[in-house]
């Protein structure tokens, strides 16, 4: 008797469940068969200098810009012009010797320059590469009534544990 009142309580929860809907949940703990390490190949680089001297150059100038020289060639240029000139070609000849004394000076302005080096260091990062195999994870193995469970993570597992649940 005590066994009909069990199964007619069960079964009286089961329909009044049903009635409504729900679901029911658990958690089964499944034995590991198999932890599987997974690598990946990394590469490392370490930086290191390189450094040598170089003679870098500077130029320096005669200490006359080239406007100024233009300037002082063209006056220079125009009263040379204008004493080599006679009568009505006096002018042209001034004007003449201004603009090829202005060409002179800015010329040899240009040319006085002068150029030196001074040695400096200079320095370029280079790196050395290495190729290396590291361990990223595990991938554990289970199998729960013949269904295959993977689970990753960063150590071998002994065991996994499952979240079960029926909707109904």
């Amino acid at each position: 008797m005590k066994m009909k009142k069990k199964t007619i309580a069960w079964m009286a929860m089961i329909l009044s469940a049903s009635a409504f809907g729900g679901s029911i949940s658990w958690n089964e703990t499944v034995q590991v068969t198999r932890s599987v390490p997974v690598y990946r190949d990394v590469t490392i680089r370490t930086p290191y200098q390189v450094c040598w001297k170089r003679c870098v150059p500077v130029i320096y100038r005669n200490g006359v810009e080239e406007p100024v020289a233009a300037i002082i060639g063209g006056v220079a240029g125009g009263v040379l012009g204008h004493q080599i000139g006679k009568g009505r070609g006096r002018d042209a000849a001034t004007i003449g010797g201004a603009a090829v004394g202005a060409l002179v000076g800015a010329n040899l302005a240009e040319t006085n320059r002068g150029s030196d080096c001074v040695v400096r260091r200079v320095c370029r990062t280079r790196y050395h590469e290495r190729k290396e195999r590291r361990l990223v994870r595990y991938r554990n193995i289970a199998w729960y009534k013949g269904h295959k469970i993977v689970k990753w993570s960063k150590k071998p597992l002994k065991k996994i544990v499952l979240h079960l649940e029926i909707s109904y």
